[in-house]
């Protein structure tokens, strides 16, 4: 059981201890050197289960993770306002400090999408796009570039923001489109999407992002291609853990765990193409997760793609 006595689960809380302090959690010199120092701190590989935590560090962790979530919300809204106030917003998208990070994540998720995929899909959504949707704006801009992108978020100021900063690029404001909605709500619109991607922040425990991931394989369309954001190790006191056996109805096509600046893990499942809604209504579904799967490998996937240790369920032998 890991606990108080690991050092850096004691640095963790420590930074933990000082976030909780804070007046507010809006960017300032204060709560940027804060979370960098955090963020630079769990970055690296550590052999930490956080499954295995002490009830009083997963608490802990619980609390660190809705932190983050919230300074992360504070400091899009702050750079989405400034980006907006440019003439041409989309010119100046690197005045955001985790620009480049964005760029390495939206190339290694295209990159996973294209060895699932045939033709590059026409039709995506985008669930938590927030207030500076720098995923979608990066995969239509430079790797999607005939894709319609739907992006949901449950914060209509949120998506003001998001497309005010499309306003001088006559192209994308056709092709990204927002909507104003719990995903929960959303039905039969699902089954028109080729790709779902679900934003890291979305489902912020494990009873509300599984409750999700039952949502969208019941309205998803057989086939279709669900995209999540995980965390590993100690990155996983940034962001919530998908386990992919928690992904009951989708084959795990494969699961990725950077190690360099990039935090996200990034998982990769397919719509079950067979019905299943009796077993979907009581909270349950087949589970199709290749044997390859449970020993998931630590590499950095952004070198070249050939060497990426792809997790995938050979057809038919899963």
């Amino acid at each position: 059981m890991v606990c108080l006595k690991d050092p850096l689960v004691q640095k963790i809380c420590e930074f933990y201890e000082k976030i909780s302090r804070l007046d507010s959690l809006k960017p300032s010199e204060d709560v940027d050197m804060l979370f960098t120092k955090l963020v630079l701190t769990c970055m690296p590989p550590y052999p930490i289960d956080c499954t295995k935590l002490c009830q009083k560090i997963q608490e802990i962790r619980s609390k660190l993770i809705r932190l983050c979530g919230e300074a992360e919300g504070l400091l899009e809204k702050h750079y989405s306002t400034t980006l907006g106030s440019f003439d041409n917003p989309l010119e100046h998208l690197d005045i955001f400090p985790y620009f480049s990070n964005y760029l390495k994540l939206s190339l290694l998720e295209f990159n996973i999408l294209s060895q699932h995929i045939k033709d590059v899909p026409s039709r995506v959504a985008f669930v938590g796009s927030g207030p500076l949707p720098l995923t979608s704006i990066v995969l239509a801009s430079n790797h999607m570039t005939s894709t319609t992108f739907h992006n949901y978020d449950i914060d209509s100021s949120a998506n003001s923001m998001a497309s005010c900063l499309l306003k001088s690029d006559p192209d994308l404001s056709k092709r990204m489109i927002f909507h104003t909605t719990d995903i929960m709500h959303v039905t039969s619109a699902l089954k028109d999407y080729d790709v779902v991607f679900l934003a890291a922040l979305v489902g912020m425990n494990k009873d509300e992002k599984v409750q999700i991931l039952e949502h969208l394989n019941k309205h998803m369309a057989p086939g279709a291609l669900l995209m999540l954001r995980s965390a590993h190790g100690a990155r996983a006191f940034l962001y919530p853990v998908v386990d992919p056996r928690d992904l009951r109805g989708f084959e795990v096509l494969s699961v990725f765990h950077p190690t360099d600046e990039v935090i996200n893990s990034v998982v990769i499942a397919r719509k079950s193409s067979f019905s299943m809604h009796s077993s979907i209504d009581q909270g349950f579904g087949p589970l199709m997760l290749c044997s390859k799967c449970a020993e998931i490998q630590v590499f950095n996937p952004l070198n070249q793609m050939n060497m990426i240790e792809e997790l995938a369920a050979e057809e038919h032998h899963c």
